[in-house]
């Protein structure tokens, strides 16, 4: 395949991807909703190792660093057990979306921890940027008011997927920052996703929930919920070496405001005028901080 094609075909996997992960968060509310927070979870990401296994193959754990395995894992499984219960133990679908929002703080997150661990260099820029995005959940918390009383009350209606939510966004920024030194090259996510499937059936195990026999119509959002986790790392894992990143990077900030749209239509819910004004700003924020960390051009 000559050059330009295969950086063609990896860009336009990589705006793939971004749109599949942006419907990951309300396809793992309607799971919740079907099968329970924990067991719904656990099926998915159990069905979606088995799909990457099969299309990436599984590779040869005795050939990765061990310091990435146990840390890329445990920040890896971490991260993908928060998101889901949060959403899961989302009080109603309204809930589930904000929580998503407050997610998608880890770009910020993420360029912060690699100025302070990594010796990433970043501009004026980073500042600004981190405000506006806490602004933005802020914004979407109070209802468009920025009452700290009503942000507060929000939180305080379920403290425990609010927590989950925003321990996710710091996960998920220690695994992008210190992973990436570690795995020499290797690819995990196979073995990762399993990882998070099998702490999620201990973890369902020791609960209350329990599985009843399923409708046709919960397996097929079980397995469309699968698919979509998959394919979006699959296809993220052959844009990281074939595609035009800064495209992509600048793409993957439209996160926010795309999944809020897709979360919008799948879980038939109506969004304020200041949801969209809020999920702006986090989107906004999350790219000024990444501008920051760019090199500044020559005159």
């Amino acid at each position: 395949m000559p050059i330009h094609a295969s950086s063609h075909r990896g860009t336009w996997l990589g705006l793939l991807a971004v749109i599949l992960w942006s419907a990951v968060p309300p396809l793992i509310r309607l799971l919740s909703e079907n099968f329970g927070p924990i067991g719904g979870a656990a099926l998915m990401y159990s069905v979606s190792a088995a799909l990457l296994a099969a299309v990436l193959g599984w590779p040869r754990l005795r050939d990765f660093p061990p310091r990435y395995l146990l840390l890329g894992g445990g920040l890896f499984a971490c991260y993908e057990i928060a998101l889901a219960l949060a959403l899961g133990f989302a009080q109603n679908r309204m809930q589930a979306i904000e929580l998503g929002i407050v997610n998608y703080l880890w770009p910020c997150f993420t360029v912060l921890m690699a100025v302070a661990f990594n010796g990433q260099r970043a501009g004026p820029l980073l500042l600004p940027g981190l405000c506006l995005s806490l602004l933005g959940v802020a914004w979407i918390m109070s209802g468009g008011a920025l009452s700290p009383a009503g942000i507060l009350r929000n939180a305080l209606q379920n403290p425990l997927s609010y927590s989950l939510a925003l321990a996710g966004a710091l996960l998920w920024a220690a695994y992008c920052t210190f992973t990436k030194r570690l795995s020499q090259g290797k690819n995990g996510i196979a073995p990762f996703f399993a990882l998070t499937a099998l702490a999620l059936w201990l973890q369902y195990g020791l609960s209350r929930e329990s599985l009843a026999m399923p409708a046709l119509s919960s397996i097929a959002i079980l397995l469309l919920a699968a698919v979509v986790m998959a394919a979006g790392y699959a296809a993220w894992n052959i844009a990281i070496a074939e595609g035009n990143m800064m495209l992509l990077v600048a793409a993957s900030y439209s996160t926010p405001v795309l999944s809020s749209a897709l979360a919008s239509a799948i879980l038939s819910t109506a969004l304020s005028f200041a949801f969209w004004q809020g999920a702006a700003m986090v989107a906004a924020g999350s790219l000024l901080c990444w501008r920051s960390t760019r090199p500044a051009r020559a005159a």
